[in-house]
């Protein structure tokens, strides 16, 4: 059976920022970077989650990243918002998520785990 592998692409207005936010604020690894770190698309990752990041200043649409965490992913993105003061807020998208907005206005939203009897 064949096996479909998809990452999400992200707009920015600048790649280098970007990379700021994704890797020192929210705890993503620099996987790679196209022209040896100086073009402008490049792919961030944390645990099986991957993003690709391309600087393009003619797109002005933005995108909403839906991650879903367990109840150690939960806790560590809890203490890093504690550690860094990560700008974030308790919202809803059919569940409670906790949303954090990357600085291209790119919406990153984080499922609680989900509860089962």
């Amino acid at each position: 059976m064949a096996r479909w592998y998809t990452r999400p692409v992200v707009f920015t207005d600048d790649v280098k920022r970007s990379l700021g936010f994704y890797v020192d604020v929210v705890g993503f690894t620099k996987d790679w970077h196209e022209g040896d770190g100086t073009g402008g698309v490049c792919q961030v990752s944390r645990d099986g989650c991957e993003i690709i990041l391309c600087e393009d200043k003619s797109r002005r649409d933005r995108g909403r990243l839906f991650v879903s965490l367990d109840d150690d992913g939960i806790a560590m993105l809890r203490a890093a918002i504690a550690a860094k003061s990560i700008a974030h807020k308790q919202s809803w998208w059919g569940m409670d998520v906790i949303e954090i907005d990357d600085p291209d206005g790119n919406q990153l939203m984080f499922s609680y785990p989900v509860v089962t009897a």
